[in-house]
């Protein structure tokens, strides 16, 4: 009996803590099961395409497109499907990979239309070079990389951009970099440091160029825009600024555009009797800020000055432009008129809804654009530029309204940034061409950057925006720069070029010494 009654509760009593522990390793291994699954969901969650993810903390998808992707804005969709379309046409071995770097998640009005044109005048390139070829190669693709509205996430976009650059899409440039922020900024010299070739389509300032004091911190930068400090003497040789009759209106700190034309314009007034007047907008200035009020103050101060003064040289963003504009509009003393003089930044203005047009009856708004329409349509210059360079960019625009070419949406040529953007994607594909080796398909990525300093002379780009010879930095010698007047219609009306040497460069277009 007694053995019997153990052999019971070893049976029947002691398999209960047993059958505890196997339950409770089950529901562990059940929970543990469910938590992965949890973040691999959560993973997947992060991805809005392929190579474009969000990051952590943020929902701006970011990174590298090579597919119709459109970062969320209608507006490109059209056009990335002509993209696309061109994309898929080409054959696997045959072509390398350009991306045009922009902020493609940006919010405001001003900054999306900047983007929709810069890629337009990117593709309509890349399509030019893949059907205009006469036998050159390699072919090109387009890809579209984004660090975010702001470029807070360059670092892993310039991560993306390494990848594509190592592996079987041959990234061999990027091109675009719209706008000179100290994101940028890093953004070139990282892509730079890593050897990846950078065409600087609208970047003026410069402390975003080779050649400053000598030294070349961005081994492979090339631009096609002129620096802040050669509009600024492109302006002042068309306006003839003097210092007893200019105020100076700044952005304080600024940023690299900011500052380096608030220097350029300290030089051109050296010796006012005017102190420079600051102004502190939000860091991200596109936002509206109270920066307002500060202007209304300003406005004051520029009605007490002599009335011999009659020039305002403004070294500011396009948002903080048009809360100066439109605070000028309200002034005191409208008996006087004014003309406010600033950098390619006022291109914005022209689609810029918020824009108080009244105030420019009694006001004039010129600015150094990068490109405009009209520039080499009437009366040409000899040289810098020509009529014919500017017809093959609206033969392309015109086919540009239906397939094969397009669609590619609404065009607006007026801003200079399709013009511009085209004229970047040209050299681009000018230097990736001269880099490839007889029996090759692809150059190597490191003598992409090295075609730069041969750029002049009869190996000069022929740009819709003038004449690109690059000095042995990769800078633009003596280029083009359209002065542009804002109308009370908002349009921008081309008023004449003006030169940073004074006068047109000679026909040979060679940098002196």
């Amino acid at each position: 009996m007694r053995r019997g009654f153990w052999v019971w509760l070893r049976e029947h009593v002691w398999e209960i803590p047993l059958r505890r522990y196997l339950a409770l390793l089950l529901s562990a291994a059940l929970v543990a099961g469910l938590a992965f699954a949890v973040r691999t969901v959560t993973r997947e969650d992060r991805s809005c395409a392929p190579g474009v993810v969000r990051l952590e903390g943020s929902d701006e998808c970011v990174g590298v497109s090579t597919k119709a992707y459109d970062f969320g804005q209608p507006r490109l969709r059209e056009l990335l499907r002509a993209i696309d379309r061109e994309n898929r046409s080409l054959k696997e071995g045959d072509y390398v990979t350009v991306a045009l770097l922009e902020p493609f998640t940006a919010t405001d009005r001003d900054t999306v239309n900047h983007v929709l044109h810069q890629l337009q005048g990117t593709y309509l390139a890349q399509y030019q070079a893949n059907h205009s070829a006469n036998g050159q190669t390699p072919a090109i693709r387009l890809a579209l990389a984004n660090p975010g509205a702001g470029g807070e996430h360059w670092e892993h976009t310039v991560d993306e951009l390494e990848r594509l650059a190592k592996g079987p899409e041959r990234l061999r440039a990027v091109t675009g970099i719209g706008q000179s922020t100290d994101f940028t900024k890093k953004a070139v010299r990282e892509l730079t440091r890593r050897g990846i070739p950078v065409i600087g389509s609208s970047i003026t300032a410069d402390d975003l160029a080779n050649g400053q004091g000598g030294a070349d911190p961005f081994p492979g930068l090339a631009r096609v825009s002129p620096t802040n400090t050669d509009e600024a003497r492109a302006l002042a040789s068309f306006a003839k600024v003097t210092a007893g009759r200019a105020l100076l209106v700044y952005d304080k700190p600024g940023d690299p555009y900011t500052r380096t034309l608030q220097e350029s314009f300290e030089r051109l007034i050296d010796g006012s009797p005017y102190e420079p007047q600051p102004f502190t907008p939000p860091a991200d200035r596109s936002q509206e800020g109270t920066t307002a009020n500060t202007f209304r103050q300003i406005t004051h101060l520029v009605c007490d000055t002599s009335r011999d003064t009659d020039t305002i040289l403004f070294a500011g963003r396009h948002t903080q432009l048009r809360q100066f504009v439109n605070a000028l509009g309200g002034r005191g003393c409208q008996d006087r008129k004014f003309t406010v003089l600033t950098g390619d930044e006022g291109s914005y203005l022209t689609g810029d809804h918020d824009l108080d047009r009244s105030a420019l009856r009694n006001l004039s708004v010129r600015y150094t654009a990068l490109a405009h329409p009209d520039a080499f349509t009437e009366d040409p210059p000899r040289t810098g530029g020509s009529k014919a360079d500017t017809r093959v960019l609206d033969g392309l625009l015109t086919d540009g309204v239906r397939e094969p070419v397009g669609p590619i949406g609404p065009i607006d040529l007026e801003d200079g940034q399709l013009i511009i953007a085209y004229d970047a994607m040209r050299l681009a594909v000018h230097g990736i061409r001269e880099a490839t080796p007889d029996g090759r398909t692809d150059p190597p990525l490191a003598d992409v950057g090295l075609q730069w300093p041969q750029v002049k002379g009869s190996l000069r780009v022929n740009g819709a925006s003038g004449w690109i010879c690059l000095d042995v930095h990769g800078n633009p010698y003596d280029k083009a720069v359209p002065i542009v007047e804002l109308t009370p219609r908002g349009r921008a009306r081309f008023v004449e070029i003006a030169w940073p040497e004074g006068k047109p460069p000679g026909k040979d277009c060679l940098p002196p010494s």
